[in-house]
Order: structure tokens, then sequence, then C-alpha cells
């Protein structure tokens, strides 16, 4: 079994286009592959299927019933808002302890290779106590760090690789995901990051495909 923690740097940075991007390319290849998606904010049931765990299942093979949905997200909320807020606004909370219990047991129990996608950015609040960046420190996991191209995003970056590395967590990979409308080069980012960080960066351009050599590259680096 191995097991990975896709981390973002902000929201809709592409966490879940990586996730899925990786669960087909792996599939494609005959091998054992699942992925999670445990707090889900923005959620709605009527348009599941373009959902986080509706486009996981999608690239999973399984079908979009509630029941799929709920064993890769049982924490889901209709607020696009961070987990506390949108489970506040439900009289709900996000159980820490039930959530790391979660995680660590489909880590120990998955078959062949797991992703976890977290929620947010690296530091976005989960309870009054946590963030996702505790919730990664315990669980230890190698992480895959997706970025984006926008203006900003190299502070931003470094900012999250330095948050995690001073919890001892290892960055097997930053992804650098080609942001939408962004005037910035996506090469030229990931040339910057390269420079500043001591992981393998990987580059996405806009809408790539699993054959893309990025999803290439990447699978590689997980199945290393």
């Amino acid at each position: 079994m191995t097991a990975f923690f896709i981390a973002g740097t902000g929201t809709d940075i592409g966490k879940t286009f990586v996730t899925a991007g990786l669960v087909k390319i792996l599939k494609d290849r005959g091998r054992a592959v699942t992925a999670l998606k445990p707090i889900g904010s923005g959620y709605d049931k009527d348009n599941a299927a373009e959902s986080d765990p509706g486009q996981l299942l999608t690239a999973l093979g399984q079908p979009i019933t509630e029941a799929n949905v709920a064993k890769i997200c049982p924490w889901r909320f209709k607020a696009a808002l961070s987990p506390d807020m949108a489970a506040a606004r439900e009289g709900r909370k996000v159980d820490y302890a039930a959530l790391l219990d979660f995680t660590t047991k489909a880590a120990a129990n998955a078959e062949g290779t797991l992703f976890i996608e977290g929620i947010g950015g690296v530091m976005v609040p989960l309870d009054a106590a946590h963030t996702t960046l505790d919730w990664m420190a315990e669980m230890k996991l190698p992480l895959i760090l997706v970025t984006g191209t926008y203006l900003g995003t190299i502070s931003h970056t470094l900012t999250a690789v330095d948050a995690l590395t001073r919890r001892g967590l290892r960055l097997a990979s930053l992804v650098v995901n080609e942001s939408p409308g962004s005037t910035v080069d996506h090469l030229e980012t990931a040339q910057s990051l390269a420079a500043r960080v001591n992981t393998p960066v990987v580059t996405l351009p806009r809408n790539a495909l699993t054959s893309n050599a990025g999803f290439v590259a990447l699978e590689a680096l997980v199945s290393g």
C-alpha cells in the first residue's frame, strides 16, 4: 500500500483535477488505486456529478450515488466556506478525531495506491482547534502540493512549503497547475519555484489530459 495526501496552496487550485488525473492514469496502467475527499464544502447533492467527490468517483469508474459519495466524502456541507464555518451554518462540526481515524484506517487498509485529497489551502480551519496542516502532520503521509500560476502564487507557494517543512512533512512533488485566465507563464512559474524548493516540480498546462507529460511524470513519482 502507498498513500499520498493531495494538498493545495489555496481553494480552487486544482487538487481534484490532479487527484482524478492520477487515479485515471494508474487505472489505465492496471494499478489498484482509490481516492478519498473526506471533507467537502459547497456540496450540492442535486449536482453531485460536478462535485469534487463526484469527479473522483467518475475517475474511479464508480457510479455517483449518495452512498458512494458518502463512502469517500463523509463530511459534506452545503456552504462553500471553510469546514468550520460551513459546518456551523448547519449546526454541525467536523469531528476531528473521527476524521483522523477515518483517514488513518483508510491508509492502513487500502490496496494499491491511495490518494487523500484535502480541502482548501494548507491552513484551512477544520474546527475551533485544528487546521488542515494539523491533519496532514498527524497523518505523516508524503504530500503532493498543487499550486497555480496566478500573480502572487510564488509567495503563496513558498509560504505553504515553509509551513509544511516546519512540521516535518515530506513533499513528494510540487505541481504547478496553470490557472485559468492567468497572464503568468506556467513554465516560468515552475522554473522560479524549482530554484527555491527541494522537491520535483511538475507542470500541467491548462486542460492537460492524463496523457500529458506532467501526469506521466507524476505517475512515475507516485509509483517509484
